[in-house]
């Protein structure tokens, strides 16, 4: 039995200094399998039971579980050394300098051109203009007929468009919101639209076949010129500034009598040259007196410009292709 014991104890020996001598974790898995697996060592003592006479038996189990337990323990105290050591290493490896610089982090922004749309319903909604929207695929009916334009007209040769069918074309002007709203609202009324709108234009430095318009009009009773030219005096203050001031000299559009083209002039443009803005006029009582509005009683207003003019003037863009063709270098000055 005293032989037995001491292999027992021999093998203890072995497996403690393998222990000690372990410098991982993974090395320490090597160990346990070697002497506390299924085929460690120590595990193989308790299959030599049937050998060991009756009456040496429990002795030499509990010699081997007493083993397995030392052994057992310094495993676990070993693995706790070493595992902390471990996180030790990797947290210094994977350590974070916060006395660097951070990497600059890239976030979207408005473009110049929603930030003109912005301004321009701050505006108008701060006169208690209503927005509204119109479909940009849009029927003959609304973009030219319910305007007033006769079949044929000449006008109609300046707003060459896209045509899906015979009656349905992508809108040439914003002015086509008009028909929508005089169907289903009657006077006293305040409207204005920021939409998108396109032409069959050779692209260049001044034209586009894709570009935006702002149309806005009112019609109540007693409305004049007075209040459309005060609406756009401080319309372009609020755009270029106080300075700013508006012109007007006769024009034609079909949709409007009478009709004038504005302009404006403001010292910190073009040495306060007058620059044409937009076209603006009464609404014609044709199109009134389309959708049952009593001409006698209302009367109406109504004036488009390009968007993209308003950005040009105030800040020197001399190329209408720069809003549409995504270039950082452009779109960063207006952040």
């Amino acid at each position: 039995m005293s032989t037995t014991l001491d292999a027992i104890n021999a093998i203890e020996e072995r497996a403690l200094s393998a222990l000690g001598c372990a410098s991982s974790t993974s090395a320490l898995r090597d160990v346990e399998a070697a002497y506390l697996g299924k085929k460690g060592e120590l595990s193989l003592l308790m299959g030599e039971l049937g050998k060991i006479p009756n009456d040496e038996r429990p002795a030499f189990g509990k010699a081997v579980n007493e083993a397995k337990f030392r052994v057992q323990q310094e495993l676990d105290s070993r693995h706790a050394t070493l595992k902390a050591g471990e996180r030790a290493e990797q947290f210094e490896r994977e350590r974070i300098d916060i006395s660097m610089p951070g990497r600059r982090s890239t976030a979207g922004r408005e473009h110049i051109l929603q930030l003109t749309t912005n301004k321009i319903k701050e505006f108008f909604v701060g006169l208690g203009f209503e927005y509204r929207e119109s479909p940009e695929l849009e029927k003959f009916e609304y973009n030219f007929t319910s305007l007033n334009y006769p079949e044929d007209h000449p006008a109609m040769d300046e707003q060459d468009t896209f045509y899906v069918t015979d009656d349905v074309l992508l809108r040439t002007q914003a002015t086509a919101l008009q028909g929508h709203v005089f169907e289903n609202i009657k006077p006293p009324l305040r409207m204005f639209t920021v939409s998108r709108t396109f032409r069959n234009e050779a692209v260049d430095r001044t034209h586009s076949h894709t570009f935006h318009q702002v149309d806005a009009f009112m019609v109540d009773e007693g409305v004049s010129m007075a209040h459309l030219k005060g609406t756009l005096n401080a319309f372009a203050s609020a755009m270029f500034g106080g300075e700013a001031k508006v012109r007007f000299r006769p024009d034609f559009f079909p949709f409007v009598e009478p009709g004038v083209d504005y302009a404006i002039s403001t010292p910190k443009l073009f040495g306060g040259k007058w620059v044409e803005l937009g076209g603006a006029g009464m609404i014609h009582p044709n199109i009134l007196r389309r959708y049952g509005i009593d001409t006698e009683r209302y009367t109406g207003w109504a004036f488009g410009l390009g968007v993209e003019r308003i950005p040009m003037m105030a800040t020197g863009i001399d190329d209408l292709r720069h809003f549409l063709e995504n270039d950082l270098r452009f779109l960063d000055q207006f952040a």
